[in-house]
């Protein structure tokens, strides 16, 4: 490590600020760099896209946060690198006090800057390669490419000890990663307790950043900022009950108010212009002598355009990197019922026509609560006669959206008493007797019989409780984040296994895989040429934010909910026509659905259908599951259509066109090829298998012209 450092310290500062060809189609990305220059006192982080400095006397302080792919400075003023409150006193973790305005920041401001003698002090740094904050085993049959895990990147660690007077031994890291090729830096905090007395960590914010604002709004209040694009993207690992951004009433971080910014535009100082990481309440966490305590993670994402597609190819960069295993991808049947003989016979028909996971659906009369040792036996000759057939098996359990008792459920901070405030009305708290019986029979459940998969209705939406009975927390300040930590342990827990979770929130970046790609379930009652055109309205539109692979999507193949037989598919080969509508509109799209019923086929005709159309994504895989740049978004009047692009594949772009209408449709399309990296000529590859070079223009656009069969789909490959 001391060889690293003294490299590092060697290395010119420009290296660090590489300027790079369009970070999004470049397949070579530039390498993250730490560059430590003990005679200016500085550290700087940065890959080319993104460069954060620390000035290091007289106490540690983020000084710089500069977007390269702009020239834009984010950064307005310095503020500590964490707070913490410990037994009930707060302390600032590093930071510079003086600066003369908060609208922006001169470099020749620091040498007069000063230190506050009550905060945590800086002491030293350390780097490292990235390593892996959980384990991940692969399923590498469901994955058309091979990620790094951990990603690529250098960690840095800024470390500070406690004033006088301050928690006796009690010592902060700071941590930050960097990764090549991404304007992403995470950040957390570490608090190590090598006193002699056990501490209460009550509170803690890992991250202040005085960012510059995103509008000028002369009046109106913070919530009048929340439409506004900021430059800055903040993901949490805290994340729960959907909540994905930093917007104002996210659960593990928010723009606030800055009261130090006296001369900013807005009269009533209300713009939001101050990113704080911290939890709403708690932790509350007991530190023992020779423990520590770690805090979640925040994922820092710097866009360089206001386009809505590239903020959205960015966002899914992100989650390709620091959350891989959203990339496995298997295609999904929903056996309707958990009886033995029927799931036998939905294991030997996804086996036949390539399908890759059963899962016993909700309603199916799958018992994963049920420890009855002749049922587990059962599931484990299951689990044991599907993958003889290379399929996975899995099982759905409902968690928080149900009440269990008043002993039990999550108790009402007003009240005293369950109900009336929990995102569900009611719900269990997971560190209830329950809560906690519940996750020992998950656990005992996957153990003991081998199951694959986990789909987790109604996982824990963040509620807090205010029961000081329960055993799993103390009270109400520790009860969100011992549940959230509860939930997330188990998830990382069923990753270092490869147990698949179909979770319905946005806990990907603790383990799960895939959640809904967005849509009502009253979409799958309406007559079937109607859900068509809403399927893949519903797949343009979740995939602005999520790669196709993090998104699954329903099939009825009976009736759901409602809509009679104008709304079903069964029997199956009285429809072909439909249902090879609706395996174009998914498969080509590398959207996986939930295909839910008592079989995949029902004759000849269908089970040849249903083979040629998971053998054709089979055989384009890797390019369907890649990012999807929106063309035309579905309307039933027109032909729509996406591109799937990847600039490290031989196909690097495939263009899906879909016609609805009764006739066939030429068109001629402008497509841009941009985030392909095609440029001058591409190779194009037809459906019908023929082929051509079209011309790239200066701006990356080619002009395609194709002929779409009646209410059908075609399709381009582009290299």
């Amino acid at each position: 490590m001391a060889i690293l450092l003294a490299l590092l310290c060697a290395a010119q500062v420009s290296d660090v600020s590489i300027a790079r060809a369009d970070w999004l189609a470049d397949a070579q990305p530039a390498p993250a760099r730490v560059v430590v220059t003990p005679d200016t006192h500085t550290i700087r982080m940065g890959n080319g896209l993104i460069e954060r400095s620390f000035r290091t006397v007289p106490n540690a302080a983020t000084v710089g946060l500069d977007n390269a792919m702009t020239g834009q400075s984010e950064l307005r003023s310095v503020r500590p690198e964490a707070r913490v409150t410990i037994d009930g006193r707060e302390y600032d973790v590093g930071g510079l006090a003086g600066q003369p305005i908060h609208n922006y920041l001169l470099p020749q401001w620091l040498e007069s800057m000063t230190a506050d003698p009550t905060a945590f002090a800086f002491v030293g740094q350390r780097s490292n390669p990235i390593a892996p904050r959980l384990q991940w085993k692969r399923r590498t049959a469901w994955l058309s490419s091979t990620p790094d895990w951990p990603p690529k990147g250098l960690e840095l660690v800024l470390s500070f000890r406690a004033p006088a007077g301050g928690p006796e031994g009690v010592s902060v890291d700071v941590h930050y990663e960097i990764y090549d090729g991404l304007p992403l830096i995470s950040k957390w905090i570490e608090v190590v307790n090598y006193g002699p007395a056990e501490i209460t960590l009550d509170r803690f914010c890992s991250e202040i950043l005085a960012t510059i604002e995103p509008a000028s709004m002369v009046e109106g209040v913070a919530a009048d900022f929340a439409g506004w694009q900021r430059s800055i993207h903040v993901e949490c690992e805290f994340s729960m009950g959907g909540g994905k951004d930093a917007t104002l009433d996210a659960p593990g971080a928010r723009w606030t108010l800055d009261p130090l910014y006296t001369t900013q535009v807005n009269y009533q100082l209300q713009t939001p212009c101050v990113l704080e990481v911290s939890p709403r309440s708690g932790p509350a966490a007991k530190i023992a002598p020779g423990g520590k305590f770690t805090s979640y993670r925040a994922y820092e994402l710097f866009h360089d355009s206001s386009d809505r597609e590239r903020r959205g190819l960015a966002l899914r960069r992100m989650y390709r990197t620091i959350a891989p295993w959203i990339l496995e991808n298997p295609l999904i049947f929903h056996v309707r019922s958990a009886d033995p003989a029927a799931v036998r016979s939905a294991i030997e028909q996804a086996a036949d026509v390539g399908f890759e996971l059963v899962l016993m659906t909700f309603g199916s009369g799958f018992e994963i609560e049920r420890e009855d040792p002749q049922y587990l036996e059962q599931i484990k000759e299951l689990v044991d006669y599907a993958h003889e057939r290379g399929i996975a098996l899995g099982g759905y359990s409902l968690l928080a959206s149900r009440s269990i008792d008043a002993e039990n459920d999550v108790i009402n901070p007003a009240t005293g008493r369950p109900g009336g405030f929990a995102t569900f009305g009611n719900s269990p708290c997971l560190g209830s007797a329950w809560g906690q019986d519940y996750f020992r029979k998950l656990y005992a459940f996957f153990e003991r019989t081998g199951l694959d998969v986990l789909e987790h209705d109604g996982n824990y939406p963040g509620d807090v409780c205010a029961s000081n009975a329960h055993p799993g927390h103390a009270g109400l300040a520790d009860s969100q984040y011992t549940q959230w930590r509860t939930i997330s342990n188990f998830y990382a827990w069923c990753r270092a296994r490869a147990i698949y979770l179909n979770v319905p929130d946005s806990y990907f970046l603790v383990g799960s895989n895939k959640s809904a790609m967005g849509y009502r379930e009253t979409n799958w009652s309406l007559p079937r040429e109607q859900q068509e055109i809403v399927e893949r309205q519903n797949i343009y539109d979740g995939t602005w934010t999520k790669t196709p692979s993090m998104g699954w999507m329903f099939v009825p193949l009976t009736e759901y909910q409602g809509g009679g037989a104008a709304a079903t598919i069964e029997p199956l080969s009285e429809h072909l026509d439909h249902y090879r509508v609706r395996l174009e509109n998914l498969l080509s799209a590398g959207v996986q659905a939930c295909y839910r019923g008592p079989r995949l086929y029902d004759s000849e005709a269908t089970r040849q259908l249903v083979s040629d159309k998971v053998a054709w994504f089979q055989k384009h895989r890797a390019i369907l599951e890649s990012d999807i740049v929106h063309g035309r978004r579905p309307d039933g009047r027109d032909i729509d259509w996406i591109l799937h692009v990847n600039p490290k594949l031989q196909d690097r772009g495939m263009l899906i066109v879909y016609n609805p209408l009764p006739q066939a449709a030429r068109r001629t399309l402008r497509v841009d090829l941009t985030y392909t990296g095609i440029s001058g000529t591409a190779q194009a590859m037809f459906a019908d298998g023929s082929e051509r070079s079209i011309a790239v223009d200066a701006r990356g656009s080619a002009m395609i012209e194709l002929l779409v069969p009646a209410r059908g789909m075609t399709w381009v490959r582009l290299r």
